[in-house]
């Protein structure tokens, strides 16, 4: 998707930019990260608060194949789910629903991450004195 129509598209919400990343590109809003282009599909954050408007739209998450080539592949998705058709025509609305990706993600980035606990056997080994 061109950066500028993803630019036009987003206006009435507020100024937004469009970086490339990956297979995809983020859209950012005062430098946090609230949607998501892949395959020429804008996808939004979602969480508990508004995931159940998507699921009402039909709408579907993100989700990508991880391990393709070790022939062990999964699937795993991403708390952005597939913005609905209808909203393209309507700038208000989609002016509603980014505020609310945006103001999740706010809130995520006030939690503190934590980190994954290493697998056994998988310690770094320290040198023997």
């Amino acid at each position: 998707m061109d950066p500028e129509f993803i630019r036009d598209l987003f206006a009435q919400f507020r100024p937004v930019t469009v970086r490339r990343m990956f297979s995809g590109a983020g859209i950012f809003a005062d430098g946090l990260m609230f949607g998501l282009i892949v395959d020429g599909a804008i996808h939004l954050k979602v969480d508990e608060s508004n995931i159940a408007d998507f699921e009402r739209e039909g709408s579907r998450p993100f989700s990508y194949t991880r391990g393709k080539s070790s022939g062990r592949s999964t699937r795993h998705a991403l708390p952005y789910w597939r913005l609905p058709d209808r909203l393209y025509d309507d700038p208000d609305e989609l002016a509603v629903w980014a505020a609310r990706s945006f103001a999740i993600a706010e809130r995520k980035k006030l939690v503190p991450r934590t980190r994954a606990k290493r697998k056994p056997g998988r310690q770094k080994l320290r040198k023997a004195e």
